[in-house]
């Protein structure tokens, strides 16, 4: 587990990917939340948000997720998620992130889900 956060963007032909290493927490989001609105003022449509393998998340950077989430949904954006570990499946899915977002276990998958 790294003790910063690192967040890039690149496009997928017409879907927009969002890449998140390190701790994402009430204090480090604001990269997050600054790259997907710089993705939302461009355009974009099709967000999906790759997290590696290392990532720890905490309630704080669920809550900033969250707000994400419900950004995107009032901007009719479709938004994925790839990358996370069993253990974040299972916490998003109980706090109902997947009802927003669905988990695939690829970016490949994800991308092909669009």
């Amino acid at each position: 587990m790294t003790s910063t956060l690192e967040v890039s963007t690149r496009a997928a032909g017409e879907v927009s990917v969002l890449e998140i290493k390190g701790e994402v927490t009430a204090t480090t989001g604001q990269p997050i939340e600054e790259a997907y609105r710089q993705m939302s003022t461009a355009g974009a449509k099709k967000i999906l948000m790759v997290f590696a393998q290392e990532c720890y998340i905490n309630s704080g950077g669920i809550a900033i997720l969250i707000g994400i989430l419900s950004e995107s949904k009032k901007k009719a954006q479709s938004v994925r998620m790839t990358g996370l570990t069993p253990h974040f499946q299972k916490i998003f899915s109980m706090v109902g992130l997947t009802r927003y977002a669905q988990i695939h276990p690829t970016e490949q998958t994800a991308l092909a889900d669009f």
